[in-house]
């Protein structure tokens, strides 16, 4: 899959493209279904399954108080959007110029011209150009227009629940973390770099990988079952994360990412991990000792690894992570 950051380097041979456009924040089950119908419709044509994409948030520029929390960077989208088959992604800077561009502006000047668009497919709610006048009324009028046809998804149910970005957004911040898996298709992650704690916690409990990310949404504090992924290497752990302030070691207004690999951890310590959240155990409390909390956590241990026997006898296997 091809990537690129700017028009200035989007290539004369991009098209002829079947395109969707949006900011799939999370690439969730809705998303996935749109990915998955460009992906059949550019075969059944001979075109370039293709995605348009924003960074930042368009209402970071036009409405900055109304921005929300994002649950992925722009290139893990695109890297959940490769594993869905697509040939080519734009991260799209949204500046000044293009949140001027006029709703036909926008569809002649960029989808067309510049992307060379034959099938544009969207969400029955997409919104584009200046003052977000352009509907998914308007490109089925001018489709025929500038010679593209326009395809429109309805809205996605999982469970019987409408999927969104925003309520997926709610349910990684209540801690109800399984729910937004079953909606994502994939455990919700955080990313980051492996830091160096305070050290009581090695010393008087048990030892943790230290998260610092740059996550937008994070779970609820709490104790949660996680898998955990070395981003430098091919290393996987089954694991228990805790975040949250530990109160059993004093007061702290710096919340931490704690992570307990089921494991032991064999060769160096990765420097770069993402702790994709699967189930919340427990809500964080403070403990009457360090050894309370050290018997505590390994109960929690006990659990997690309850959960993946589970896992394994439901599925024939162990779990894998996306």
């Amino acid at each position: 899959m091809k990537i690129y950051r700017s028009l200035d380097v989007v290539p004369a041979d991009f098209g002829p493209s079947a395109l969707t456009i949006g900011n799939f924040d999370g690439v969730h089950f809705g998303h996935r279904q749109i990915l998955r119908r460009l992906k059949e419709l550019a075969g059944e044509h001979g075109w370039k399954a293709s995605v348009v994409t924003f960074d930042p948030h368009p209402t970071r520029l036009v409405a900055p108080e109304r921005a929300p929390r994002l649950l992925t960077t722009p290139e893990r989208r695109a890297e959940l959007m490769r594993g869905e088959g697509v040939d080519q992604v734009l991260i799209l800077p949204f500046t000044r110029p293009v949140a001027q561009l006029s709703a036909e502006e926008f569809v002649s000047q960029l989808l067309v011209s510049r992307l060379g668009a034959r099938a544009v497919l969207v969400g029955d709610n997409f919104r584009f150009g200046r003052g977000q006048a352009g509907t998914v009324q308007s490109l089925v009028e001018w489709g025929p227009k500038y010679g593209f046809l326009t395809e429109i998804v309805g809205v996605v149910a999982c469970r019987g629940r409408v999927v969104s970005s925003s309520g997926i957004r709610e349910l990684v911040r209540g801690g109800l973390v399984a729910r937004a898996a079953r909606q994502l298709e994939r455990a919700h992650g955080l990313e980051g770099r492996v830091v160096g704690g305070r050290g009581v916690g090695s010393r008087q409990t048990v030892p943790t990988l230290n998260l610092a990310t740059t996550a937008e949404v994070i779970p609820a504090n709490g104790v949660y079952v996680t898998r955990t992924v070395d981003l430098e290497g091919a290393r996987e752990w089954n694991s228990v994360t805790n975040i949250g302030f530990r109160p059993t070691f004093g007061e702290s207004t710096e919340r931490s990412i704690e992570t307990f690999l089921l494991t032991p951890l064999e060769g160096e310590t990765p420097s770069r991990i993402r702790v994709e959240f699967l189930w919340r155990l427990r809500e964080e409390r403070t403990f009457a000792s360090p050894e309370a909390l050290k018997t505590q956590i390994l109960k929690d241990v006990r659990a997690a690894e309850s959960y993946f026997r589970r896992v394994k006898t439901w599925t024939g296997r162990p779990l894998t992570t996306a």
